[in-house]
């Protein structure tokens, strides 16, 4: 810190203004305005974190993902919908941190304007008293000077009145005289002393505003050692919800790294096959030669296939089977 630059720069050559004075205190309003608005800024941070946290923890655990994959795979998609569990709470814990350094910045910036108050309280009286004594002396000063026009008018009146005849008439200028001369020492002794009070009270107020520098840079100073470590440590929370992340992430490529697609093809082969043997050829079945052995997966039944040529008889063509139409055998069905 470096404890006098406030104090040898903030002066003016007029007694009665506090033009250095109001701009420091009005740079640490400023710089108390600033903390404020960064203890707003991680406020709303920590409430985007905490929605983006809750609803990723919504989805992580309401959306199905890959709810029908087996073995490796499906293991692989467990770890990342809790890898996704895990990054959601720890937004949702980032907001909580934000939320706790908001609260110290807000407990920094009011500890800094109380003592602030109490500074300003000090200099608000030394500034009222330096202007009254002012006035005093000034208005002492004005009645000083007008005894002392006074009594050079009662001097021009006497030198003035030397010839005249009427004593009486100098008498009176005279005595009124020697009035203006009393009054113009009584006003000078006035003077001065209100001249020597002004200085006494200037003194204490130079030094009350040597004070008050020294104060308010040194509070200036911790503001902007505890602003910039306040930053800082956000930018640190940042970068380490970054890392956390990364870390949860990189779990779920380990267990991507485990996934073998020859072990999941071969599981689900093992848990769904139905079985080795293909069907057999569907195999010519003559209607009115049927075999006895079908062959497997064979198609039976009168309607099973197309109906071949009409046999010739081999009966006689007497047989009751047979009849005769028109001297030809027509096969008769029963």
């Amino acid at each position: 810190m470096t404890g006098s630059l406030f104090k040898g720069n903030f002066w003016t050559s007029d007694i009665l203004s506090t033009i250095g004075y109001d701009s420091i205190v009005q740079h640490l309003n400023n710089g108390r305005k600033n903390c404020k608005e960064f203890e707003d800024f991680l406020k709303e941070r920590a409430s985007i974190e905490e929605k983006y946290g809750k609803d990723l923890l919504s989805l992580a655990r309401k959306k199905p993902c890959g709810q029908s994959e087996t073995n490796t795979l499906k293991r692989a998609l467990e770890v990342f919908k809790q890898q996704v569990d895990n990054v959601a709470q720890s937004h949702i814990y980032l907001a909580q941190t934000l939320r706790e350094e908001a609260r110290k910045m807000e407990e920094f910036r009011e500890k800094q304007k109380s003592q602030q108050k109490k500074t300003e309280l000090i200099m608000d009286a030394a500034h009222k008293q330096k202007s009254l004594q002012f006035k005093k002396t000034m208005d002492a000063k004005k009645n000083y000077e007008q005894k002392c026009r006074d009594k050079d008018e009662a001097e021009q009146a006497v030198h003035r009145s030397a010839n005249m005849a009427n004593p009486k008439q100098q008498e009176k200028l005279f005595v009124k005289l020697a009035t203006s001369k009393t009054a113009v020492e009584d006003s000078d002794k006035l003077y001065m002393l209100q001249i020597n009070t002004l200085d006494r009270v200037r003194n204490e107020w130079q030094s009350e505003h040597i004070k008050a520098c020294e104060v308010f840079e040194a509070q200036e100073c911790e503001r902007i050692n505890f602003f910039r470590n306040a930053l800082w440590l956000h930018m640190n929370q940042l970068s380490q919800q970054c890392v956390t992340s990364d870390e949860m992430y990189e779990k779920v490529r380990k267990s991507l790294e485990m996934c073998s697609i020859e072990k999941d093809i071969e599981y689900f082969v093992n848990q769904r096959g139905t079985g080795q043997t293909p069907p057999a050829p569907i195999m010519y079945e003559n209607f009115y030669c049927p075999q006895k052995n079908a062959a497997p997966g064979k198609a039976t039944g009168p309607n099973s296939a197309r109906r071949g040529p009409l046999p010739n008889p081999k009966s006689l063509p007497d047989d009751p089977d047979y009849s005769l139409l028109d001297n030809n055998y027509s096969l008769v069905y029963q």
